[in-house]
C-alpha cells in the first residue's frame, strides 16, 4: 500500500496515485476471497435444493449492476466509498442514517458468523473440545487482536491469495478425477434439476448466494490511490464481481458434482469440507477445512474490525451516541469501545443464532445498502443531469429492482429480526433529528 509523500513547494503530503486497473481487481479479490462461496455452500444447497450453480449465477447479475453504482459514486465521493455517505448526502440524511444502521447489522453480523464457522470447522479437526469453548476462543481472538491494532498487510494477503489459489487447483483436480470415474453423471443437473427445481427455492437460495460477493465495495475506499479513478474503480468493481462469479461458478458446480445428494451432508455449515473428502480423501478434507478456517480467521478479524470503523463513523457524526462510538483510544489510536462492543456481540450470537439465519440477517442489512447505492446513483447520475442517457437509467434501477426481489426473498424469520432492527433505527432516526425535520451533519473525512 503507497503512503503519504511530501510533494514540491511546501504542498500538504499527499496519497501516492501508483495503483492500476488490477492492481484494484488483485485487492477486490483479496477482499472477497477466492475460497468466498465454500463456507456458505451447503446451506444454499439445502435452500435452492441443489441449484447452487444457478443461485450464484444470479447472484452476480445483481451484483453487476450495483457495482456499477458502487462505481460511478466513488467519483463523487473518493475518500468516502460508503452507502451511508452515498445516500445522506445524495438524496436525504435520514436515509442515509437508514442506510448505516441497516450496515451496522451487516457488519455486526459478519464477526458473529465467523465465529460459528469458526467454531464448527475446529469441531472437525478436534471434536473432543465442545463447540462452546470453540466460540469462547475464536470471539476472544478477533478481539484480542483487533485491540493491538494488528492489520493483515498486504504481502500477507497475498500470500494467503496465493496459498488458496493451489488448495483450490487441488480441489478442482480431485472433483474431476473423482467425476470422471463414476459410471453415470449429469453435468446440467446442477444447473436446472426438474425433479427439485422452483423458483421460491431459488429465490431463498440466491438471497444467501450474495454472500459470495460482500466486499467488492472495499475497492472504493482506495480512489485516492489509483490512476484515473474515474475510469478504474468502476472497471475494477465490475471485474472482481465478474471474476469472483466465474470462479465462485467452478467450485460449486465441482462440489454438485462430487455430491449431488444435498439432503446428506454430514454437518450443513461445513458441507464443502465433506464434498472435498469425498473428491479427495481425508487429506483433501483436512486441506480445505484448513484453509477455510484460516480464510475466516482472517474474515472475522477484518469484519469486526470494519464493524468498529463503521461505527466510529456514525458516532463521530453523533448519529449514535458519540461519547461511547466516537471514542478514540491514544495508545493504538482504535476504536476500542467499539472493538469490545461488536467483539461481545459475535460472543453472544455464536450462541442464541445459527450460521444460516446469521448470513440472512447480514444479506438483510447488505441488500438495504445496495438498494440505498442505487438509488443514489440514480439520484446523482440519471434525475440531476439535464441530459437524461439509458446508461445512467438501467443499471441503478435494474440493480435496485434485482436487489429488492433477492431481499423480499429471505426467509420470514430474517425479515422479522431484520425489521426489527431497522424499526428501531427509523424510530431512533426520526427522534434524532425530529421527526426527520433536522439534517444530520457528515463529518467530513481526516486526511491521512
Amino acid at each position: 500500500m503507497s503512503s503519504p509523500i511530501e510533494v514540491e513547494g511546501g504542498e500538504k503530503p499527499h496519497l501516492r496515485r501508483a495503483l492500476g486497473l488490477w492492481d484494484l481487481v488483485f485487492y477486490g479479490i483479496i477482499l472477497i476471497q477466492p475460497t468466498a462461496p465454500m463456507p456458505i455452500y451447503g446451506v444454499i444447497s439445502q435452500e435452492a435444493r441443489g441449484h447452487v450453480v444457478t443461485t450464484i449465477l444470479i447472484a452476480m447479475c445483481a451484483m453487476l449492476f450495483t457495482a456499477i453504482s458502487y462505481g460511478r459514486m466513488a467519483r463523487a465521493y473518493p475518500s468516502a466509498g460508503s452507502a451511508y455517505t452515498y445516500m445522506g448526502r445524495e438524496i436525504h440524511s435520514g436515509l442515509g442514517f437508514v442506510t448505516g444502521w441497516s450496515m451496522a447489522m451487516d457488519y455486526m453480523l459478519n464477526p458473529i458468523i465467523c465465529t460459528i464457522w469458526c467454531s464448527k470447522a475446529a469441531l472437525n479437526i478436534l471434536p473432543e473440545i465442545p463447540y462452546a469453548v470453540w466460540a469462547v476462543f475464536f470471539a476472544l481472538l478477533f478481539t484480542g487482536l483487533n485491540l493491538r491494532g494488528i492489520r493483515a498487510t498486504a504481502r500477507t494477503n497475498e500470500v494467503l491469495v496465493a496459498g488458496m489459489s493451489v488448495v483450490l487447483l487441488y480441489y478442482f483436480i480431485a472433483a474431476a478425477r473423482y467425476v470422471l470415474h463414476l459410471p453415470a453423471v449429469s453435468y446440467s443437473q446442477p444447473f436446472y434439476d426438474p425433479a427439485t427445481f422452483s423458483w421460491g427455492a431459488i429465490s431463498t437460495g440466491t438471497s444467501i448466494a450474495v454472500l459470495t460477493y460482500i466486499g467488492f465495495d472495499g475497492i472504493s475506499t482506495l480512489s485516492e490511490e489509483v490512476r484515473n479513478p474515474r475510469r478504474n474503480i468502476l472497471l475494477a468493481t465490475v471485474l472482481t464481481c465478474l471474476i469472483t462469479g466465474l470462479l465462485a461458478t467452478l467450485e460449486v458446480y465441482a462440489g454438485q458434482l462430487v455430491w449431488p445428494d444435498f439432503h446428506s451432508y454430514p454437518d450443513v455449515d461445513t458441507a464443502i469440507s465433506f464434498v472435498a473428502g469425498r473428491a479427495g480423501g481425508a487429506l483433501l478434507f483436512q486441506v480445505v477445512n484448513a484453509t477455510l478456517l484460516v480464510a475466516t480467521i482472517g474474515s472475522g478479524m477484518g469484519s469486526q474490525l470494519a464493524a468498529a470503523r463503521l461505527l466510529y463513523g456514525m458516532g463521530r457524526d453523533n448519529t449514535i451516541p458519540k461519547g461511547f462510538f466516537g471514542a478514540i483510544e491514544a495508545k493504538h489510536g482504535i476504536p476500542r469501545n467499539n472493538v469490545l462492543f461488536t467483539g461481545g456481540l459475535a460472543l453472544v450470537g455464536a450462541f442464541l443464532m445459527s450460521y444460516q439465519l446469521g448470513a440472512e440477517l447480514l444479506n438483510f442489512g447488505a441488500f438495504i445498502a445496495f438498494m440505498g447505492v442505487n438509488a443514489a446513483a440514480f439520484t446523482r447520475y440519471y434525475l440531476r443531469e439535464t441530459e437524461k442517457k439509458a446508461g445512467n437509467l438501467l443499471p441503478p434501477v435494474l440493480g435496485f429492482l434485482i436487489c429488492l426481489y433477492i431481499w423480499l426473498s429471505l426467509r420470514t424469520p430474517a425479515k422479522i429480526a431484520g425489521g426489527i432492527w431497522l424499526g428501531v433505527g427509523i424510530a431512533y432516526a426520526a427522534w434524532k433529528t425530529g421527526g426527520f425535520r433536522r439534517q444530520i451533519v457528515f463529518s467530513e473525512v481526516p486526511p491521512e
